[in-house]
């Protein structure tokens, strides 16, 4: 199980190299070829929405199905096992929720960069005429 989360939060840290590599001022040309070679990518990544949409759903079914340990019949080890599941499991959201918007923030750049050189070709198009 930590093998998913290892995965997940390099795919999240490579999300955010992406992110801010496609956000940095370039040169048109050299802008152009980064949004197209990270388009080409886009496509086989988008499996890792449905990834962390499994990992939340798995850490939904845990947490539903989890002993509390709330009682006094617990003991202090028992306790700290319990609240330290508890914040993995928010910290195991927060990762999935971050890879989905991260992925969905870099479709989005490379979209409107798209339109943005759609335009500018119609632009000159109309000019020329």
């Amino acid at each position: 199980m930590a093998l998913q989360w290892l995965i997940l939060s390099y795919v999240v840290a490579a999300e955010v190299v992406i992110a801010l590599v496609l956000t940095l001022p370039y040169p048109m040309l050299v802008k152009k070829r980064v949004v197209s070679l990270v388009s080409l990518i886009l496509q086989p990544a988008a499996s890792i929405v449905a990834f962390a949409g499994f990992q939340l759903l798995d850490i939904y079914w845990k947490a539903e199905h989890r002993l509390s340990c709330s009682s006094e019949v617990c003991t202090a080890t028992e306790r700290d096992r319990y609240e330290k599941s508890i914040y993995k499991a928010q910290r195991n959201v927060v990762l999935c929720t971050g890879a989905v918007l991260l992925y969905w923030c870099i479709y989005r750049i490379c979209k409107y960069n798209k339109d943005l050189e759609v335009l500018e070709e119609a632009e000159k198009r109309y000019k020329e005429e």
